[in-house]
């Protein structure tokens, strides 16, 4: 059986998104199609599925790196926003996607809240790793 690291990672995020963009419980919110992902950016995202994809990217992110928590997403969603004359300053994407994504994917039991010892966060379940190996295992065997 494959895992999330036996496979690139672009492959796995696209597949994964279609997946989830089947499910009802991953509803993209009515304002997500006007928000920028961050004051680093100029404007909203182009792509009509960019919520499915992020949230793909975000599961994995838990997979691999959790607990996790919305801060810790903001820095890696974040982006260098451009200053004009002055230099470019590194600035955090937007929480409140990361935490609606995060409560998306608790709430279909993909990822669970950690609360005990000093790591806090977000973990994957097994129901989490079962649902991205497979979908591993799938990429593994077209190839």
């Amino acid at each position: 059986m494959a895992t999330v690291q036996d496979v690139p990672a672009d492959k796995l995020i696209s597949k994964t998104a279609k997946e989830l963009e089947a499910k009802p419980e991953f509803k993209a919110p009515e304002w997500a199609q006007f928000v920028k992902t961050g004051v680093s950016r100029q404007r909203p995202p182009m792509k009509k599925d960019w919520w499915h994809t992020r949230e793909a990217a975000v599961l994995r992110t838990v997979y691999l790196e959790g607990p996790i928590g919305t801060n810790t997403l903001r820095i890696k969603y974040g982006g260098k926003k451009n200053m004009g004359y002055t230099p470019e300053e590194t600035k955090k994407g937007s929480g409140s996607i990361a935490r609606k994504m995060l409560q998306q994917l608790e709430k279909a039991g993909l990822v669970k809240t950690e609360s005990k010892g000093v790591n806090k966060g977000r973990v994957i379940t097994p129901a989490g790793k079962k649902f991205l190996n497979k979908i591993s295992t799938e990429i593994i065997g077209k190839k």
